[in-house]
């Protein structure tokens, strides 16, 4: 048994064993229609994210450098999204775990074209920067998912934490400021 293989199914096996104890719990402190809300904010990114990465791939083909194309990006797009999830979250009460969610949801599924470009790079001899770095589509696959969405999660819940925090701060000097008038 390859090396691939095996790192496949310990990954298979800690994903099944991850969905079986994990979602329990979850189901029971998470009510549905705040997972309905989250999916709702990462539907149109991840639409985004699947177009964007075959765009910068493409981008790079054509000879731009990478310095040029590094602004096209999933940290950025997560970065952009997390934001705007902020402010649009910062009139719900579980707004941090919708976010939490959102992220969760959009990430790995946004990482997943740049490994499927990694397999197209490396079967093909592009010469790109998707081939770099990985032996086969095993360690591509579980890279992109796992420690690519850890990039875009950890960073984008930071910066979208910041945006809730501003913008709750903002209502509630704003809704002070008008209680104080109206004396």
């Amino acid at each position: 048994m390859t090396t691939s293989m095996t790192i496949n199914r310990i990954y298979f096996c800690f994903i099944l064993l991850l969905k079986f104890f994990l979602m329990k719990k979850v189901k029971q402190a998470i009510p549905k229609s705040k997972y309905q809300y989250a999916f709702h904010l990462a539907k149109n990114a991840i639409i985004i994210a699947l177009v964007l990465t075959p765009v910068r791939f493409a981008l790079e083909l054509v000879g731009l450098p990478e310095s040029a194309i590094f602004i096209i990006g999933l940290l950025w797009l997560t970065l952009g999204f997390s934001i705007y999830w902020g402010i649009k979250l910062s009139r719900e009460k579980h707004c941090y775990l919708i976010l939490l969610l959102a992220l969760l949801i959009y990430s790995p599924i946004s990482r997943f074209p740049v490994a499927l470009l990694w397999w197209v790079d490396t079967k093909w001899e592009i010469g790109t920067h998707y081939g770099d770095y990985f032996n086969n589509f095993g360690h591509a696959l579980l890279n992109q998912i796992g420690y690519g969405s850890l990039t875009q999660i950890i960073p984008g819940f930071i910066i979208g934490s910041i945006t809730l925090a501003i913008m709750r701060y903002r209502k509630a000097v704003i809704r002070k400021t008008n209680v104080l008038e109206n004396e």
